[in-house]
Formats: structure tokens, C-alpha cells, sequence
């Protein structure tokens, strides 16, 4: 089992008093990290799997007395996939304020209807984090820092999944199987979709835009929709932990672009597979925004893990000035060019410097990434 950098977060803050909600996708290792962190404790621990129909019934509109019994001498419940529980927020809410002694740690893979109905209730009684895809990190200190860097250019193509990561020379099956099956299961669900094949257009849009300014209004015309249609599945994508966005950094400087926005993959193999493309990276003319969309997303996970709470953008000028990704952390800025050859020769734009004189610049490249993602 690769140890997961949420864990021993996890792990600390058990018995505080708070419910304990783990986001993420299907397939990224959730189940296996409810089963990692009970193997470690000397807990009577109950699992309770919501995929199951009637362990749903069971949680849907219980009254305390009801959730005693189910709970019984139980000390940790885990609850997983609790986002497809009718009324889960005040479930869960019941259990924390009458059952104190009890921990729940609560996983969901996607936050459609988890987030919507847990924020409110759960107002001060939990902790929330994000599990994602493995991160370079978690390969690294498992298979060993030489045999990560080694496989870069599979990662790269083929992304980070358990599954995939765990069986090399199958990964087209793996990836191809993991979205026509898994994927989009709960976006599939959520009452409001009516088109599931205009998800799978739109997804193959954004995979040929990623990284490029992306347009609400020109989507709509290509699928042949509306602007508010396409950013409404665009949102549902991203509670499904898919797809992020960035949106344009700016201070009011006169030029900057103010409410432009780039979209991103959580994982570059869930990319690759939307568009039926595993060839080898260094045959693709899409290396270059491959290679952007993988450190962004590992950066992203190393920001979460660690507890930094940095806003993030890109920054574009009306005259095409551009950084590809920018930090803002307390006030101070730090940007990155993002580049696949090391060689390349790198000069920020006057622009950018001259009106944020005291951001730190960094080039980040094949030679040096390691050394932003916690490697």
C-alpha cells in the first residue's frame, strides 16, 4: 500500500470532537485510506458503505435512537460515498452533537450533494479535506525518488490513479474503463442531467482548450448551446473533482485581464482518455500544456497537504502578456513560468515586474519541479 499524505493528518485529528469529510473522486483511494487508517487503531470501527441501498434507507431520515442502534459500541463510523444519502448533513449532525464519543469520518466522491448538505449543518463540527490522485510525492517516497523521475513521462501521459500507477503496461484499459464506468457516476445521478451527451462533448472541448483561456460563450456556440448551460455543467464537473479552474490575477493595473478564466485536469490520464490519446510524450504536440496542467495539479496537491492556503491564478495582459501560474499567500506573490526544457531561456514580462516589483519569479522546468511539489 502507498502511504497517502492525508493520513496522518487524518490521523491527528481524531477525537476532537468533529466530523472528519474526505473529498475526492471514485477511484482514487478512499476506501483504501478508511481501511489504512483503521488498521491502525485499537477501535471498535464500523463501516458503513452507501453504495448499498439499504445501508442508504438506513441513514436517510433516522432518529437518534435508531442511529444508537446501528452504532451500537462502535467508537470511529466511517461512512463512505455519503454523498448518495438523502438528508446525510443532519444524519451526521445528529451523531456529532448527541453521540460525542463518537468519531465519524465521512467520505464522499463528489461534493454535488455532499458539500450542499453537510456545510450547513456541520457549521464548527468538522474538518474537510480533498484526497486526489496520487500525488509525485506519495510515488516518490514509496517506489523511491530515481524510479519516480524515471517513469516522469508515463505520469505524465497517464496520470496518477491507484489503478493506474499499479499496473503498468495496462493503462489505456485501466484509464478507459475508469471513465466510461466510474467517473461520471454521480454526475450521471444528480437530478438535473438530462444530456449526459453533452457532458462528454463538453469535457472533450475543455480537454483540447486545457490550459487556454476558455470562453463560455464560444463552448456554447461550438455544442451548440447557451453560455449559462455550459457553466453550469462545467461547475457540476468540478464538484465532481474532474476539472478546476484558475481565474485572471489582477490589482486594477489598467491592462490586466480581470474575469477570464483556464481550465485544468486533476489528472493528465483522465485527460488523455477523454480523448482517446495515450501516445508517447515525446511524439505529442501537446506536451508543453501536458507538462503545465501536471505541475499545477501537483502543486495543488502539495499546497492542500501541507496546509497552505495560497489563492491561485494565471496573468494575462490584453496585449498577451502572460504567466502561466501564480501564487498569492499573506499578501505575497510568487509566479512561475512553466516550461519543458530546462534550456529554454526565460525573461518575465516587464509588465508583470514592474507593477509587482516584490513578487518572487520562478522558472519551473523537467530539472527542478521536484523542488515546489515537497520532493
Amino acid at each position: 500500500m502507498i502511504l497517502r499524505q492525508l493520513q496522518p493528518i487524518i490521523e491527528e485529528k481524531l477525537f476532537q470532537g468533529k466530523a472528519l469529510i474526505i473529498l475526492g473522486p471514485r477511484q482514487v483511494g478512499k476506501s483504501t485510506l478508511l481501511n489504512m487508517i483503521s488498521n491502525g487503531l485499537r477501535k471498535d470501527v464500523l463501516f458503513l458503505n452507501c453504495d448499498n441501498n439499504d445501508i442508504r434507507k438506513q441513514l436517510s431520515e433516522p432518529g437518534i435512537n435508531e442511529l444508537r442502534r446501528i452504532i451500537g459500541k462502535s467508537e470511529i463510523v466511517f461512512i463512505d460515498e455519503a454523498q448518495r444519502v438523502l438528508n446525510i448533513g443532519l444524519t451526521l449532525k445528529l451523531i456529532t452533537d448527541q453521540m460525542p464519543e463518537v468519531q465519524l469520518i465521512v467520505t464522499g466522491s463528489s461534493s454535488l450533494e455532499l458539500s450542499n448538505l453537510v456545510n450547513e449543518p456541520l457549521t464548527g463540527r468538522k474538518f474537510e479535506y480533498q484526497l486526489f490522485p496520487l500525488s509525485f510525492q506519495e510515488i516518490s517516497n514509496h517506489y523511491g525518488y530515481i524510479e519516480a523521475k524515471r517513469n516522469l513521462h508515463q505520469f505524465i501521459v497517464f496520470g496518477t490513479y491507484p489503478d493506474v500507477v499499479n499496473n503498468t503496461g495496462n493503462e489505456p484499459e485501466v484509464l478507459s474503463n475508469l471513465v466510461s464506468s466510474y467517473l461520471f457516476k454521480d454526475v450521471f445521478m444528480y437530478q438535473d442531467i438530462r444530456k449526459p451527451e453533452f457532458i462528454e462533448q463538453l469535457l472533450e472541448a475543455l480537454a483540447l482548450q486545457m490550459g487556454s483561456e476558455v470562453s463560455f460563450n464560444e463552448l456554447a456556440q461550438l455544442l451548440k448551446s447557451d453560455p449559462h448551460t455550459v457553466q453550469r455543467y462545467i461547475s457540476l464537473l468540478e464538484k465532481a473533482f474532474i476539472i478546476f479552474r484558475l481565474r485572471s490575477f489582477s490589482r486594477n493595473v489598467r491592462n490586466e485581464l480581470k474575469k477570464s478564466r483556464k481550465i485544468y485536469f486533476y489528472d493528465n490520464g483522465i485527460r488523455n482518455a477523454i480523448l482517446g490519446n495515450y501516445s508517447q510524450l515525446d511524439s505529442r504536440t501537446d506536451r508543453g500544456v501536458l507538462w503545465e496542467n501536471f505541475f499545477i495539479a501537483e502543486r495543488m496537491k502539495y499546497l492542500h497537504y501541507n496546509k497552505i492556503f495560497a489563492k491561485r491564478f494565471f496573468w494575462r495582459t490584453a496585449q498577451q502578456m502572460e504567466i502561466d501560474y501564480l501564487e498569492d499567500y499573506n499578501g505575497k506573490l510568487t509566479a512561475f513560468e512553466i516550461k519543458w526544457n530546462p534550456l529554454n531561456k526565460l525573461k518575465f514580462p516587464l509588465s508583470f515586474t514592474k507593477n509587482y516589483p516584490d513578487a518572487e519569479c520562478i522558472s519551473v522546468h523537467t530539472d527542478n519541479f521536484q523542488e515546489f511539489i515537497g520532493v
